[in-house]
């Protein structure tokens, strides 16, 4: 940071129990994104309706934290696909290459999602040949 930079100061963003409250129950999708610029992390609040999925599939190069806020579900995991039950509050680590697939109860899903930012997409010359 140089003189001319202004400090970076704390700050509250939202209030994400309240988010995931007052969202339509057949809302689905992210409700929040994370977007200040320069950040080096990617957040999102995240609500699947009633007995919806997200279906498996595994992050291959992003460690993720996933904290459940509303509702509750499933999460598979794992090659033998091991069932975990999810709660508000519940404080998720899905290691980058482990594959996950979570499914929304019958009050549905709110959860926070955190992970390094991905680069942004760089423009590379063809290589020859």
């Amino acid at each position: 940071m140089t003189e001319s930079e202004p400090e970076p100061l704390p700050r509250v963003l939202c209030d994400l129990a309240a988010l995931a409250a007052d969202a339509d129950a057949s809302a689905s999708g992210a409700l929040w994104r994370l977007a200040e610029s320069g950040r080096q992390l990617d957040a999102n609040l995240v609500r699947l309706p009633p007995d919806q999925r997200v279906a498996a599939h595994a992050e291959p190069d992003l460690d993720v934290l996933l904290l459940v806020v509303a509702g509750g579900g499933t999460l598979y995991g794992g090659t033998e696909g091991a069932a975990r039950q999810l709660t508000g509050g519940t404080l998720l680590w899905l290691p980058h290459g482990s594959t996950r697939e979570l499914a929304a109860g019958p009050d549905g899903l709110a959860y926070l999602t955190v992970h390094r930012r991905r680069p942004g997409m760089r423009i590379r010359p063809t290589p020859p040949g």
